[in-house]
């Protein structure tokens, strides 16, 4: 594929990818809130404890396997239908585990309801692993467009039959609609927008070679999952629900932020890392770009939203979210540190060194854990303060193998994030001020602090980030050439 025609692939991808990403956030985001006002914090903790079960369990069933699809340079039918097929049979073996461990479940949290929640949730597992792949091809062609029209469609569905679950009393099982119903409609909308569809092949020999790869990024996301729901076990457990709620609903906000921008650009990248896996000096120049770019977008966000929480929260949750604020602040400065860990990561599962990727994973859950541990004894706002201190630590760890393998480490990596860290903080403090001094009403503070912040941020850019601007104004152009 020559260059201007690999440009233009990934400008379109990332401007699906994007479409993608903000419109089902977009849509999840807006239902979140009528929910929020329907449901209590305590119904939103009791889902959100389940949901850490089925967070794990999808780990094993997708994780490892969809990213070897991605990286392998020679990925055919037989490995896409293989691996479908794969995790079919392990979402069975984990259903079958919670289903029998949903008693035990309800018993440690003394909740009752939890039996039944964990056996009904539990079946997004099977839908799940469908979409894995699915997703997976849609990456590795950079066919981005089919997945926004289903993640879309699938949205709007379920948050309709959520909302009127909620509406109607169906309390805490209204969510636990919304993630069932989500599930199978994507799976069947990518069925009808997706080329790829599984064939009656099977080789095992296929399974074992990507497991190779995938096997140990199984290990490290799994690590990883559990070491990030340890926060939601232990607040659900040692604490209450209320405070599981209430940590959940500050989290949502920063991760959609996240999720929709950073994620966004990194899942279009992995595949293009990976058409260039041999060529450090391109490999270099592209991860540089990856982490400025990310940074760019990211970071105004987050610290913009930081600025604003309170106001935010008083306009679209209401009095009884307050509590959150907190929360949600910390997790913002958390999530801040996300664009140099996902770029590195995503850097070396494109060169294939699956084995740093999880013994990075592995240094870093040691650390992680002996702050939790430290960390409890204070209360949740002093865990989830910690959390965001090792955030910080653990961009070192992920960039350390960078410098010996594409000569780009991590001290290059902070010197290309200032400037965009450095307005993005003057941007967050200015909005800040701006709320303490007005004094009206919070959609109309939270308005006149979003445009004051757009404006500010935009003002700052032009004098002192012309470089990722420039970049940006250039993947606009590439995008309306391959129109």
């Amino acid at each position: 594929m020559a260059g201007k025609e690999i440009k233009q692939k990934i400008a379109g991808g990332i401007f699906w990818k994007l479409m993608e990403n903000g419109g089902a956030q977009g849509i999840q985001f807006v239902i979140a809130i009528i929910l929020a006002r329907l449901l209590t914090p305590a119904e939103y903790g009791v889902v959100g404890i389940i949901m850490i079960f089925i967070i794990i369990a999808n780990v094993i069933v997708q994780n490892g396997f969809s990213t070897a699809l991605v990286q392998k340079q020679n990925a055919d039918e037989v490995d896409f239908s293989s691996v479908c097929y794969f995790d079919l049979l392990v979402a069975c073996f984990m259903y079958g585990i919670l289903y029998l461990a949903a008693p035990a479940i309800a018993r440690f949290y003394r909740i009752e309801e939890l039996r039944a929640i964990v056996r009904v949730l539990a079946v997004v597992l099977f839908p799940g692993g469908v979409i894995s792949v699915q997703t997976a091809y849609v990456s590795r062609k950079l066919e981005f467009k089919g997945l926004f029209l289903s993640t879309l469609a699938a949205s709007v569905v379920s948050g309709m039959v959520s909302i009127w679950m909620a509406y109607t009393g169906f309390g805490v099982w209204a969510m636990v609609g919304q993630q069932v119903v989500y599930y199978f409609a994507l799976m069947g909308a990518l069925f009808l927008m997706v080329s790829w569809k599984p064939a009656a092949l099977f080789a095992w020999d296929r399974i074992k070679e990507m497991f190779a790869f995938g096997g140990k990024l199984l290990a490290a996301s799994l690590i990883d999952t559990l070491f990030n729901n340890l926060y939601g076990l232990i607040m659900g457990k040692i604490y209450n629900k209320e405070i599981l709620g209430v940590y959940n609903r500050g989290d949502q906000f920063p991760k959609m932020i996240v999720n929709n921008l950073g994620a966004a650009i990194q899942s279009v990248l992995l595949p293009a890392f990976s058409v260039h896996q041999k060529e450090p000096q391109k490999m270099r120049q592209m991860l540089r770009r990856a982490v400025q770019l990310s940074s760019f977008l990211v970071l105004p966000m987050l610290l913009g939203l930081c600025a604003v929480a309170d106001t935010l929260v008083l306009a679209l949750l209401g009095e009884k979210w307050i509590s959150c604020v907190p929360y949600l602040r910390i997790m913002c400065v958390a999530y801040s540190f996300w664009p140099i860990h996902i770029t590195n990561l995503q850097a070396i599962n494109a060169i294939g060194r699956s084995d740093v990727f999880l013994k990075l994973e592995i240094i870093k859950k040691i650390v992680g854990i002996m702050g939790l541990l430290a960390g409890i004894p204070f209360g949740p706002l002093v865990l989830v303060g910690i959390k965001a201190a090792l955030d910080f630590f653990c961009t070192f760890i992920n960039a350390w193998p960078n410098k010996r393998l594409l000569g780009y480490g991590i001290l290059r990596q902070w010197a290309d994030i200032i400037p965009s860290a450095g307005i993005s903080l003057a941007m967050c403090m200015a909005v800040y001020a701006l709320g303490s001094a007005l004094s009206a009403g919070p959609w109309i503070k939270l308005a006149v602090q979003i445009l004051a912040g757009i404006g500010i941020y935009c003002l700052l850019a032009v004098l002192f980030a012309r470089e990722n601007l420039r970049f940006l104004l250039g993947v606009a152009r590439e995008r309306s050439q391959s129109r």
